[in-house]
């Protein structure tokens, strides 16, 4: 009997994913370990891989299809085999089978996050069916489009009516706009245009200036539903400490300019960032309390410290996770968060580089930014804030006024685990450690 392969959980916030492309074809033998298609979700585009074995002998959805988790991809088995479509649950179609007859409009419920199948009129299940029922029953006009067909088409002013479609009864897909763009020349180029060069207003022009709408993009809406959720269930209270940044700068240096001298291969320079994640790491176990997360009716204090980072990338913010980040050395983190931003930013992260964090650091230093208070990131405890090292006028040890340079800490917590002195002591020992960093390379 054939196996079908649906939509895995790629993500611990993924509830939809969308299907990139595919790397086989109907009619291709595969093995345990192939790579069968590349899947967007929410944070990363990751690789379907294949755990069976056999022929691939249908492909459901088409690339730029967005397909909710469980809902079926593609089928394998062996050559020649007849395939079964895969049905929808009763208690999920009930409408969409009215508008497969033409007789009502169905009603898609959008707010149920776990069902497994599409309720979308457009779901390959349908159109499955759709291609069993007899052409009179056949009677839905609608034009049948891929999202990321129709999201292009918007942005180019492409008139959808003048397509054929290429995919399954006639649906238009990504492939089908670009190709028209390159036959008509209706678009020059899909890719995001070059930022405009500074330019001076002309005020008698603002009339026929048009605001521009795009479509949320998953993360940005992942973001914005864990944002909002942090700040109405978490009571945060903040805490802040301004310290002497030179010692950490000077580390900085110092550690670059050695590991330059030991002429290794490969050298991987040390930056304030991971001076930073190191000091919190060493400061943990001085304060497990800030290692912890609220459950309904238990708090849990973690063993091992997984340190999460925020890392910017084109739609929004991803936090790769250092597991173990206090039993590595600052090399050794340096290297692994190095690596997992280079995987961030090309959106090749894995589910368990993404999850799993028990504190997280968010530096915006280097964006010139003094002082900021971020907002948790459940389940954590506490995000600690990093603002840019500013030079000012400060007093010493003496007494005496000399130049200095600075750093604000701030910390946010969850008042349900942290408590004000246990935040404090935090932010204390922390302070130390990054004040005398050679304290943490002992």
């Amino acid at each position: 009997m054939a196996t079908i392969i649906e939509m895995p959980k790629l993500s611990d916030t993924m509830s939809v994913g969308t299907l990139v492309q595919w790397h086989k074809k109907v009619g291709d033998v595969v093995t345990n370990g192939d790579i069968l298609a590349e899947v967007e979700t929410d944070k990363a585009t990751m690789e379907l891989e294949n755990f069976d074995d056999g022929t691939l002998l249908e492909i459901f959805v088409q690339a730029g299809d967005e397909v909710p988790i469980g809902s079926p991809l593609a089928a394998i088995g062996d050559a020649g085999e007849k395939v079964e479509i895969p049905v929808v649950p009763k208690t999920e179609i009930t409408e969409t089978k009215k508008d497969i007859v033409g007789t009502e409009k169905p009603e898609v419920n959008v707010g149920k996050e776990e069902a497994l199948t599409p309720v979308k009129a457009e779901s390959a299940e349908i159109a499955e069916v759709k291609k069993d029922l007899p052409k009179d029953t056949l009677s839905d006009k609608r034009m049948r489009v891929s999202p990321l067909a129709k999201k292009i088409a918007q942005e180019q002013n492409i008139d959808l009516n003048k397509i054929t479609g290429s995919g399954p009864h006639g649906r238009i897909t990504k492939a089908d706009v670009l190709k028209t763009s390159k036959v008509t020349g209706d678009i020059e180029t899909i890719s995001t245009p070059p930022s405009p060069e500074p330019r001076i207003i002309d005020t008698s022009t603002q009339d026929s200036l048009k605001d521009k709408t795009i479509p949320v993009s998953k993360m940005r809406s992942i973001i914005a539903k864990r944002l909002l959720e942090s700040k109405n269930t978490i009571p945060h209270f903040y805490l802040q400490k301004e310290i002497n940044a030179l010692p950490l700068k000077n580390a900085r240096a110092a550690i670059n300019l050695k590991l330059a001298q030991l002429s290794k291969e490969n050298v991987t320079k040390i930056s304030i960032n991971d001076l930073i994640l190191k000091a919190c790491a060493e400061t943990i176990k001085l304060v497990p309390e800030i290692n912890s997360s609220w459950g309904e009716n238990e708090i849990k204090y973690h063993g091992g410290v997984h340190l999460a980072f925020g890392v910017a990338v084109e739609d929004g913010l991803v936090t790769p996770v250092v597991r173990n980040a206090d039993q590595l050395s600052l090399e050794g983190l340096s290297i692994e968060a190095k690596g997992l931003i280079s995987k961030a930013r090309t959106k090749k992260l894995m589910p368990d580089e993404m999850s799993g964090s028990t504190f997280t650091v968010s530096n915006l230093g280097m964006f010139g930014i003094d002082f900021f208070s971020g907002i948790i990131n459940p389940p954590n405890a506490a995000i600690l804030s990093i603002g840019a090292s500013v030079k000012k006028p400060v007093v010493d040890a003496t007494g005496n006024i000399q130049a200095g340079e600075t750093m604000i800490l701030g910390l946010s917590c969850d008042h349900r685990l942290v408590d004000g002195a246990i935040g404090a002591n935090f932010l204390k020992f922390l302070a130390e450690t990054l004040e005398n960093p050679a304290s943490m390379l002992i």
